[in-house]
């Protein structure tokens, strides 16, 4: 029988707090966001449910999430694998912005659609910006030209899906129980692949920080079931709270 998959977006960053635009900067765990995180690992104790390895992105929020997870429940030692397409999408030129005031100068429309479209990026970083990926040392070893200076979320599968075929499936079908802690925009990227949702499912499906999501999968690795943990109603409202996101104040 396949392993189970537990799909966790890191617990609350500043950034989050904040509303700002965050993408591939690598900012840390608020307090509150440290605070999910165990909360996270607790929900998966009271689940019963033993992870074998774990993977994670390469940005800090996501491996101290990933970190602390482990650590409430007492599993430090399996093995952690980090991989830059498993990054956040990168929101280019958008990066540092403050969502609600951009919804104001742009117009909420617009700012939903370089959020939460499917296949319209957001303005792009220039080549020669110091934020570009390409100066950053821990993508020393990736081709710059596979890094992306601004990404849709179309992008964002097409960077997640071989890391899904090679290294996380396989394991799955192998019978592990797999963590991936990652990123909104990452994870639903995988969870529009696992799901096969419509472009249009997609886009209004909102992810909380700190939520454990479980999947049971089928022989073949079909999705057999998906659902978060912990209580019903407060999952929904903090659903919604990340889909207000991009309204004016």
């Amino acid at each position: 029988m396949p392993g189970k998959l537990i799909l966790v977006r890191h617990g609350q960053s500043i950034w989050n707090a904040e509303n700002l635009f965050t993408g591939w900067v690598d900012v840390d765990l608020t307090a509150h966001g440290r605070a999910e995180a165990a909360q996270a690992g607790r929900e998966l104790l009271t689940e019963r449910i033993e992870p074998h390895v774990a993977f994670t992105s390469v940005l800090k929020r996501a491996i101290r999430s990933l970190w602390i997870i482990l650590d409430t429940m007492d599993r430090m030692w399996i093995p952690v694998e980090r991989s830059w397409r498993l990054n956040e999408r990168h929101y280019g030129a958008l990066q540092g912005l403050d969502k609600a005031q951009t919804a104001a100068r742009h117009g909420e429309a617009q700012v939903k659609i370089w959020r939460r479209s499917y296949d319209i990026p957001p303005p792009p970083l220039a080549w020669d910006d110091p934020g570009h990926p390409r100066f950053d040392p821990r993508y020393a070893g990736v081709d710059a030209g596979s890094l992306p200076a601004c990404e849709s979320l179309k992008d964002t599968l097409s960077r997640v899906l071989p890391d899904w075929q090679s290294r996380i499936a396989p394991r799955i079908e192998a019978g592990q129980n797999v963590l991936l802690v990652a990123h909104g925009n990452s994870l639903r990227a995988l969870i529009k692949i696992i799901d096969r949702m419509s472009d249009e499912e997609i886009v209004e499906f909102n992810i909380p920080t700190g939520v454990p999501m479980l999947y049971d999968f089928t022989p073949a690795l079909q999705s057999a079931q998906r659902r978060f943990l912990g209580d019903a109603a407060a999952v929904a409202a903090a659903q919604e709270a990340v889909r207000r996101q991009g309204e004016k104040k």
